[in-house]
């Protein structure tokens, strides 16, 4: 677009963000007061102007680290070089959030907020701009068919993130100058934003058939599959919540900026529905199983959102939450197969996942170091707890080397195997894998989930594979 006009070009807010600023508020809001989930329909139902303006009240917002529609706002700087006249278009009740985004970017002369009765879109906003310009007096930036009124009167468009629908209705009344078509969302986009290589975690509903050596049961391998699938459905669900709750903290992190709701790759809409989608068939697969996996992926739902609400930010509570719902998979696997698990796999897999939760909190305490930041975002964490913790991680993985270590020295070992002595041989190959997890982590070459990480790394395929070489032959 060049320069060709002297009128002023008035830009809506909503065009300028691949996000929307009340639903981010809103989350913001719930993460911070949970209980007022229960005053959002009253204060919807006085109108959407007085909801904004109740939620914008109570909410700031980190206006610097919004995903901004890059491509058009590097058109408005070459026109703002050029002299042209940018006016910031938005709604009264959302005036604070405009006021700090034109401070920021600096390309803005003035904001033209509409009344604080008025809605936004449509007649109001063009009888404010008409008011204000004169008709064909000013260029209008916009999105919506709510905008078309406002086009109407404009004396050239910018359309931006529209369907070709929506630009040919634009250009019946003024001349469309560019459009901004709208970049398509994969699929991969999709299936990052729910974590569906996450699911691999879930294969711990599985542990308590293969130690009760059933996993040749049809019957009970179909029910933990079942259980496998309820599960990664739930979790899924929460992942996106969890992303959701945590915009802000994540656009602050070098590698997590990236993902699809934080760098507006998906919109934050989509997540909402995203929610519901994945949960009724989670819940309708649960219903296929006994009450007590019902129950069990109940409190894991419970649990973990209460730690994306408020866990995740206690120091150590966020840890041993991590590792009790690692455990929790394992109790709802013995739940979905009727199958009694015992005091040795519950405590071995206590401390064996908290070792990994504090890998994680130990890798990310040393990207906040290297970028000479003191704490994570959103953690309770400091750099100075990095020694602290890789001491309680790895006495904690090498706690869980000898409840193993106990269990197969117990009675109940000698009815399940038939050489009992093969199963000393996993003690040293899991020495080892605890060990380099934690050698890699403090030398700051583990950088993901350390789950993850055993599921790419060859070193660790191997080494499963000898344990359960080991396990085979003990058998």
């Amino acid at each position: 677009m060049t320069n060709r006009s002297a009128n002023p070009l008035c830009v809506n807010l909503d065009t300028l963000i691949r996000s929307d600023l009340l639903i981010e508020a809103v989350l913001v809001l719930l993460k911070r007061h949970p209980l007022l989930l229960l005053m959002l329909p009253f204060w919807w139902l006085k109108g959407r102007p007085a909801f904004r303006q109740q939620v914008a009240d109570r909410v700031d917002l980190d206006v610097t680290r919004l995903p901004f529609h890059q491509p058009l706002l590097d058109v408005l700087r070459v026109q703002h070089s050029q002299g042209r006249r940018l006016i910031l278009v938005t709604d009264a009740n959302l005036m604070t959030y405009a006021e700090q985004i034109a401070r920021y970017l600096g390309i803005f002369e003035s904001i033209l907020a509409c009344d604080q009765d008025a809605d936004l879109s449509g007649k109001p906003t063009s009888e404010r701009l008409v008011s204000t310009f004169g008709a064909g007096g000013f260029d209008y930036v916009g999105h919506a068919a709510t905008d078309l009124h406002v086009w109407r009167y404009a004396r050239a468009a910018i359309v931006v993130n529209a369907r070709s629908a929506l630009v040919r209705r634009v250009a019946a009344p003024t001349s469309v100058e560019q459009v901004f078509t709208p970049i398509p969302i994969g699929i991969w986009a999709f299936l990052n934003a729910i974590r569906l290589h996450q699911w691999a975690k879930n294969a711990l509903v599985f542990v308590p058939l293969a130690a009760a050596h059933q996993m040749l049961n049809p019957l009970l391998l179909a029910q933990a599959g079942i259980a496998f699938l309820a599960f990664g459905c739930f979790a899924s669900s929460v992942y996106v919540l969890n992303d959701l709750f945590d915009l802000a903290a994540d656009r602050q992190h070098p590698t997590k900026c990236r993902r699809a709701f934080a760098a507006g790759i998906i919109p934050v809409q989509h997540g909402l529905m995203l929610i519901p989608v994945l949960l009724v068939p989670g819940f309708l697969l649960a219903l296929l199983l006994p009450y007590w996996f019902g129950t069990s992926l109940g409190l894991y739902y419970v649990l973990t959102l209460a730690y994306s609400l408020r866990l995740k930010q206690l120091v150590l509570v966020d840890v041993l939450t991590l590792a009790g719902l690692y455990t929790l998979r394992i109790i709802a696997g013995g739940a979905a197969t009727d199958i009694p698990l015992s005091f040795w796999l519950l405590a071995f897999s206590m401390f064996l996942f908290l070792s990994l939760a504090l890998v994680k909190r130990t890798s990310e305490l040393l990207v906040c170091r290297d970028a000479a930041r003191d704490a994570a975002a959103g953690r309770d964490y400091r750099t100075t707890d990095l020694e602290t913790l890789a001491q309680f991680g790895v006495t904690s993985g090498y706690l869980a080397v000898l409840v193993l270590a106990l269990y197969i020295d117990s009675p109940s070992v000698v009815t399940l195997y038939s050489e009992p002595w093969m199963l000393w041989l996993l003690c040293p190959v899991l020495l080892y894998w605890i060990s380099r997890v934690w050698l890699l982590t403090r030398r700051g070459e583990l950088h993901e989930d350390p789950m993850v990480f055993a599921l790419t790394d060859r070193t660790s395929y191997g080494l499963f594979a000898l344990v359960a070489g080991i396990l085979w032959r003990a058998s």
